[in-house]
């Protein structure tokens, strides 16, 4: 199997489909969570709905370089979720997400070696392979804090 199709699975198994590493996915996590689940703040930790919402910064940030935009995305931003009102909107933030996250999927999966090994915007990020990879590691970092979150929610 290609590295750009096996790069391509793990992501998806952290954030759609998969059971292997967690038994679980950010999608199975996210599923069924109420806007008030989403915004309950616990202690100085950070909502799931914050957590989403940086989730997707990254992935629609480097998606758009995948699409043959610039880097856009700041750190400092990456957690300035704006106020949600309603389900919809809640239900919109995961949606846009998840289809972010089968885009950003597709693009790996298509990815050449040449293309994976090539730098990554400038020399201080590395290759799209480092990019994808740490994508892949954020991702399950985060997943963790949602999973726990949402068992104290549940408590």
């Amino acid at each position: 199997m290609m590295s750009s199709i096996q790069l391509a699975n793990r992501f998806r198994e952290v954030i759609l489909n998969g059971k292997w590493i967690a038994n679980t996915n950010v999608q199975d996590q996210l599923r069924n969570v109420t806007l008030e689940q989403a915004v309950t703040e616990i202690d100085n930790l950070n909502t799931i709905a914050k957590l989403t919402f940086h989730l997707n910064y990254y992935i629609s940030g480097v998606l758009n370089v995948f699409e043959g935009g610039d880097l856009e995305i700041r750190d400092k931003f990456s957690f300035d979720l704006p106020k949600m009102n309603s389900e919809q909107e809640w239900n919109d933030l995961t949606t846009n997400l998840f289809s972010n996250a089968e885009k950003f999927a597709n693009h790996v999966e298509h990815m050449s070696e040449e293309k994976l090994n090539a730098e990554f915007v400038n020399t201080d990020y590395g290759d799209f392979r480092r990019n994808i990879e740490g994508i892949i590691e954020h991702s399950y970092y985060h997943l963790g804090q949602i999973v726990l979150l949402r068992k104290m929610l549940d408590q």
